[in-house]
């Protein structure tokens, strides 16, 4: 599921970053609307859509029991480290799908709407699914999340033309240290580096990077200097508590001496889209910040554990 999510972030953004490529003219956003620009963009996000609901139907639900449409409440699952996933995702998605509106020619204003709306609608493929599968069901909860997202993303856009506090995300590799934590790991998270990032819930780490000059434009604040809090999470090893059965040998495991707790972060950012060089801005560090990924630097952690922990460079 978590792959699928990638596929679509890249997919779309994709076209945000090649845009910056101004010497390509084909790339560079229209001034009014363009009419096969505005067809293309949206028979591609539909067909993207559509496809994505048929080939998730059968390469992940084809393997579980069918069901009549119904709710479920996993509003209290994986200290909601999930939720908050679902809500940047839907941000990013917002992002992109706004980008192409508005190289398509469509104005600010409806290009930012348009775009938060197909950020929800590309995140409800799964729920959408979820809800016809008996072994889940429509999330409320993920749906909520998923329209935080794409309206944080709007607002900003509509309000300021710009995003003031940026959504952006950091993982790093959890050291699961004896082999049935580390099996229980594999199992729910995956082995490889890729599937690890996306689906290991106690590595990730998801931030509100807050731009101060912007909203003090006139100060000597440094432009390029974001303060960020995040929140993570650690010490889970299932959906609400630390037990399991493998289903392979059918033995129970419990872990409750596994504390599970819930992280939050503070720590400076950069925003490399705002830092000049001879008075330009590198279109490489405006690529890399589309990204939305966190910049490492020294975090001061508060854990509901009640520790303070400071980390010279947090990832």
């Amino acid at each position: 599921m978590k792959k699928f999510h990638l596929i679509l972030l890249l997919l779309l953004s994709s076209v945000t970053w090649a845009q910056e490529l101004k010497r390509i003219p084909f790339l560079k956003n229209a001034d009014t609307l363009d009419k096969k620009r505005f067809k293309l963009v949206c028979i591609g996000q539909g067909t993207v859509w559509a496809g994505s609901l048929l080939a998730l139907d059968q390469a992940w639900y084809s393997g579980y029991p069918r069901s009549s449409f119904h709710l479920f409440n996993d509003s209290g699952e994986w200290q909601q480290i999930d939720k908050v996933g679902h809500s940047f995702s839907a941000y990013w998605l917002a992002q992109s799908s706004t980008s192409l509106f508005r190289w398509s020619g469509v104005n600010r204003k409806r290009a930012t709407i348009y775009g938060a709306g197909m950020g929800i609608a590309y995140e409800s493929v799964i729920e959408i699914l979820d809800g016809f599968s008996s072994e889940w069901g429509f999330s409320l909860a993920d749906m909520g999340a998923n329209l935080s997202g794409s309206l944080l993303f709007a607002s900003q856009d509509l309000a300021w033309q710009e995003q003031r506090v940026q959504f952006k995300f950091s993982s790093h590799r959890v050291d699961y240290n004896n082999v049935e934590l580390l099996r229980r790991a594999n199992n729910l998270y995956g082995t490889t580096f890729l599937e690890r990032t996306l689906k290991d819930y106690n590595g990730q780490t998801y931030w509100l990077s807050v731009n101060p000059w912007s909203f003090a434009k006139k100060s000597n604040f440094p432009k390029w200097l974001n303060i960020a809090v995040g929140y993570g999470t650690d010490g889970m090893l299932g959906g609400y508590t630390n037990t399991w059965k493998d289903k392979e040998t059918g033995i129970q495991h419990s872990r409750t001496d596994v504390k599970r707790f819930r992280q939050f972060y503070l720590s400076p950012d950069i925003d490399l889209s705002k830092i000049t060089i001879r008075g330009k801005h590198p279109k490489v560090l405006r690529l890399l910040n589309g990204l939305k990924i966190k910049f490492p630097l020294p975090t001061l952690e508060y854990n509901t554990k009640g520790e303070f922990k400071l980390h010279a460079f947090y990832f």
